[in-house]
């Protein structure tokens, strides 16, 4: 009796995270080629993250049964390691969006920061993201090198080249790169702007990172902004 009760949760955890892993898939397809609406694509995902999590409860049921029967574990376990990723996905996304401030767009330099001109909608900087900013990201910050501008300049160029953005404008005598970063899983696509400045000891970088799409970030600008900074 137990053994046929374990089957008849293991297996549907494992068709369970199977159809999590196909309902992400599609709405990924659906906005990146179909021509989907973000939030349509976004619901189609959430749908697969609640798929993915009653694969896991399941997966979890059936590991207790198999545990007490003394084996049969492995089709419990395989339910459980295909519904992980796609919940483990969700939740993260979740913890994300509830532990940082509702704004989409960052600046190493709040005071006077970089100005988008070639973008499809360029904005100001706004002034309520200030204080947010500052108490969630306060490492946000400019970056000083002691080399000449022209260096610093193409060191940036080359690191924008070299993580695949688009290039929208390098002008060396404007001394700024604009490009457009895109979001791995969906290809959201960001705004960015490096700027470079020459002060006494050599050059400041400043940077600012913002979402095209919707009102919230999850910090995924000033992750990105922190990373090329370090990597600069």
């Amino acid at each position: 009796m137990l053994e046929f009760m374990m089957r008849r949760i293991g297996f549907p955890a494992i068709l369970l995270g199977l159809v999590s892993y196909a309902l992400l898939a599609l709405s990924v397809r659906g906005y990146r080629v179909g021509g989907w609406p973000w939030p349509q694509a976004y619901d189609l995902a959430g749908w697969g993250v609640w798929t993915a999590l009653a694969g896991v409860i399941a997966a979890l049921a059936a590991l207790v049964v198999a545990f007490r029967k003394g084996h049969g574990a492995i089709i419990a376990l395989l339910g459980l390691i295909l519904a992980l990723p796609v919940a483990g996905l969700g939740a993260a996304f979740e913890i994300a969006a509830r532990t940082t401030p509702p704004i989409n767009d960052i600046s190493t330099d709040t005071e006077d920061p970089p100005v988008f001109w070639f973008t499809v909608t360029p904005t100001d900087y706004p002034a309520q993201n200030v204080e947010p900013q500052r108490s969630a990201y306060p490492d946000v910050r400019p970056l000083d090198l002691r080399v000449a501008v022209e260096d610093a300049f193409a060191k940036a160029l080359v690191l924008v080249e070299t993580r695949g953005w688009e290039v929208l404008s390098a002008d060396p005598a404007e001394n700024q790169i604009e490009a457009i970063a895109r979001s791995r899983v969906f290809g959201f696509e960001d705004e960015v702007a490096v700027r470079v400045t020459e002060i006494e000891t050599g050059t400041r970088i400043d940077m600012r990172s913002r979402s095209r799409l919707g009102q919230i970030d999850r910090g995924a600008n000033a992750r990105r902004i922190k990373a090329f900074l370090v990597d600069l």
